[in-house]
Formats: C-alpha cells, structure tokens, sequence
C-alpha cells in the first residue's frame, strides 16, 4: 500500500477550498456522489496535480444478507478506474433489508446500520467482501462504522471481529477513531482493548471526525469540530503504527478554510505525538493485505438478530456481470450451498430491526427499546436532511411544515429506493392527501411534482394534457397512483 499521507474528504461544497490547501497529498470522494464520465472539474484538477482520490462507497451494504448487487460493485469499479485509485473503500454495515430472502418488500436505511458480531454475520460478510474484491480492479478496505444501538447475543468483540474478517480475506482496514469513541460513549467499549486486537499490519488508512453528544448518546454527525478524545484515540494507534494516510471527513457545516487547516493540523500533530510516543517500543509500518487470507474453519451458529443519492445526476447502471482482478484467496468456513440458512437468518434478522426502526412495527426481542427510539429518530431527521438537499424547492414550497410534514410521512413510509424516489413520493403523499392546504403552495407542490413523475416532459398540446388530467382522476378514485413504481400506503 502506498504512503497517502494527510488528506480530507472531498466535497462539492468545499471544493474550492480544498484545491487551495498547501501541502493536500490526497482526498477521498463519496462514490455515489461521481460520475465517471462527467468528473467534477475540481476533481480533475486535483488529479492533474498529483493528488490522489480515492473513491469511498457508502451503498454496497456488504454486511447485509444478500449478496453485493453486481451493478454497484461495477459502478465502484468505474469510478475506481475514471480517478486512478490506488484502492476503493467500503463499510463494514449493511443499509437495506427484505427482498427475496424474506419474502418481504425491500425497504432502505438511508444509513449505515451495524452488523452484528457473531459467527453467522461474519462468514456472510467474508462472502460477500470476496464477491466484492473478485469485482474490483484495486484493492478493497472496509471501514468499522459508529454504532447507536448493539445487538444483543454478540459473540465477538469488535476487535476481534475485524482481526478474524481481515485474517480470512485479506481485506484492508480503514479505521475510523471517530466511531471507536462513538462506540466508546454509546456501548462502552474500550478503544485501546479494540485497537490492541486490530491486526494493525492490515490498515489501509485512518478517519478522523466530529460529533456531539445528547442525552448520553454520541452522534457521529459529521458536521462538528474533531473532539480532544478522537484525537486522543488517534495519538493512541500512531503510538502503534504508523498510519499510511490520515483523513478528515466533514460532510456538514462547513468551516471556514483556516478553520479546516486548523483541524487538519491537530490531526497531524496527535500523530506525531504518536509517533514519539512509540518511539522505544516495537513499531510496524502498516499496509493493507492483498489477498493473501488463508481461512479458518470459524463455524456457524444461529443469529438472534452515505445513503444519499448521488447529487451529479449519474446513477449507478443496472446490474451488470462484474469484471475486474480479484484480489481476496481466504475460503469461506462453509460452502456456498450451506451459507444460504446462514444468509436467510442474517436477513431476517436484519429485516426485524430495519422494519422497528423505519417502520413502527414492533422491537425485535433483545434490543434496547430506548436506544432503537434514538435510532429511528435519528434515521428519519438524517432522510429529512438528505431529501431536502436531494429536492432543495419542497422545503420552499412548503415552507416552515416541510419538516413536521416529512416526518410524519416517514413514520408511515419506509424509504423503498434512494432519495429521489422519496422525494416524489412524499410530494405524492402531499398532493393525495389534499395538501398543502395552501392553494398556491399546492399548485407548486403539483407542477414540481408533474415536472418528474415521467420518463419525458409532460406536452404541452392540449389534448394531451386533458387526457393526463383525466387519468390522474380517474386514479385518485381508485386510491391508485400514477407514480411508476410506488405506491403512498406504509407497509
């Protein structure tokens, strides 16, 4: 793995300021948010520059029961290659739930859920990432996420969940020290226990970010000033390794550029407090794994139990069968026939939160009530946010009540597709239900509405505009919709 450096995470909204940033060795983009014929300006500038970019998915959900959709693993595989990386980098979490394995309808997260730790989810997710390296062209990291809520039954800790997924695969570690505190204050445990059982020799990189905590709980929001104990965390693994690249995430609240600068200088200097803390001991020099995972017969037991749209207009394509040079070797503890009661469990397991968590449909038994509360509260004010990014003119049409209005939807409609397709589909729900009760607005809410809802811009011949009239009556009497592909009743 090559040395990286100090880095921070590209943005549209900072881009300018990131391009003037003295000493920048490289930056990290969010996949989705790329298109690899299309590459923002910014970006291509900084390439020409010798920075590097490395592209950070944040969709695939390989921690989840089914297998890695072939079209998003080939649409990270494009953008991999349209930007030169050195390697491409996923989560270790899983961000939908239903489909065939439950006989259910698929519903979205919109987030980054944890994957519980236990033999059962680790083989799936040893698949899974296999499936995902075969399909790349660079090597793969994946990222440890912060966590609101545990699974209960657990059967490993979190360092030795990521030592045993890294032995088998040969996948790369990207550590976030962000979520081993968010982890810390929200389910007590130990960051130094979790970086002294990390298998340091596999860390690809390093994040660093802010939060804030309410009511006990830390919220890895992204948006504020990195904490003293994150930097203290990273102090703590430079004392141990030398990290080959350190980066700052910010996706909120953007400071002023001397700010960024300020915060990108406390990182480099609570490495190199690390780094002179370490002196005197054994210290390695990490490097990600390239697939040299031999496997261990882990066995198997029951199981108990970033994603905004793309905002650049491109979409990943259908599914397509994956090309690339696999770079994972470790064999999976089961075969592929035996891992399907496997992946079905972990499905259904997933299904039962996700559903409680966007849903309302009852808690699964074992988890904490209070901490899934905190969780689909935070769920739905995050699918709010995005929404209004993703459809910046609802929150101007409708004003002070888009917030309480969207909600109160999304207590009875779970995300089905990415942030698109809830936008229209909660201006859908609006207009079906009559509203807003402002004409105006609602004249607004229908055009805006109308503008999207098809594959071509509505005619503006008046006999064809009749006839959709007509339809669109016709529907709304039948409690119909005229929306390909949704419907505005809850699960």
């Amino acid at each position: 793995m090559e040395r990286l450096g100090t880095g921070i995470g590209w943005r549209p909204e900072i881009a300018d300021a990131v391009e003037r940033m003295p000493g920048l060795d490289w930056v990290e983009a969010v996949a989705e948010n790329v298109c690899p014929d299309h590459l923002p300006a910014s970006l291509r500038r900084l390439r020409e520059r010798g920075v590097t970019v490395v592209p950070h998915g944040v969709s695939l959900g390989l921690g989840g029961g089914e297998r890695p959709d072939e079209g998003r693993l080939k649409a990270l595989a494009e953008r991999a290659q349209a930007l030169g990386s050195p390697l491409v980098t996923e989560h270790i979490a899983f961000v939908r739930a239903g489909g065939p394995l439950t006989a259910s309808d698929r519903i979205e997260a919109g987030h980054l859920l944890p994957v519980p730790r236990t033999r059962d989810a680790l083989d799936v997710l040893c698949e899974n990432i296999r499936i995902a390296q075969d399909a790349l062209p660079v090597p793969l990291a994946v990222e440890n996420i912060a966590a609101l809520l545990a699974w209960p039954g657990e059967e490993l800790t979190e360092g030795q969940f990521l030592y045993e997924l890294a032995d088998r695969t040969g996948v790369g570690l990207l550590i976030d020290v962000a979520n081993l505190h968010t982890n810390h204050v929200n389910q007590g445990e130990d960051p130094a226990e979790a970086l002294s059982e990390l298998p340091l020799e596999a860390l690809a990189y390093v994040h660093v970010a802010g939060g804030f905590e309410r009511d006990g709980v830390w919220h890895d929001s992204h948006a504020h000033p990195v904490p003293r104990p994150v930097l203290d965390i990273l102090t703590d693994l430079a004392s141990r390794v030398a990290p080959p690249g350190v980066l700052l995430e910010r996706d909120e609240n953007f400071p002023a550029p001397e700010v960024l600068k300020g915060e990108l200088d406390a990182i480099a200097e609570a490495v190199e407090r690390g780094h002179a803390a370490g002196t005197g001991r054994p210290r390695g020099t990490a490097a990600a794994r390239t697939g040299t995972g031999t496997g261990t017969d882990a066995g198997s037991r029951l199981v108990s139990a970033t994603v905004p749209g793309s905002r650049s207009g491109c979409s990943a394509p259908d599914a397509a069968s994956g090309t690339g040079t696999g770079t994972g070797t470790g064999t999976a503890s089961g075969s592929s026939s035996g891992s399907e009661p496997v992946r079905q469990r972990l499905a259904l397991a997933q299904t039962a939160l996700l559903s409680a968590l966007v849903a309302g449909t009852p808690a699964p038994e074992g988890f904490d009530r209070a901490r899934l509360g905190v969780q689909a509260r935070a769920l739905a004010s995050k699918r709010a946010g995005v929404v209004a990014k993703v459809a910046p003119e609802l929150p101007v049409i409708l004003g002070d009540g888009y917030r309480t209005s969207f909600l109160a939807y999304a207590q009875r409609h779970p995300m089905r597709g990415g942030y698109r397709l809830d936008a229209m589909a909660f201006a859908e729900s609006l207009l079906l239900a009559g509203r807003p009760e402002d004409p105006a607005a609602r004249r607004k809410l229908h055009h805006w509405w109308r503008e999207r809802s098809g594959p071509v811009p509505r005619s503006r011949r008046p006999a064809v505009r009749v006839a959709r009239a007509a339809r669109r009556m016709l529907l709304r009497g039948t409690g119909r919709t005229s929306h390909t592909g949704h419907t505005s009743s809850a699960m």
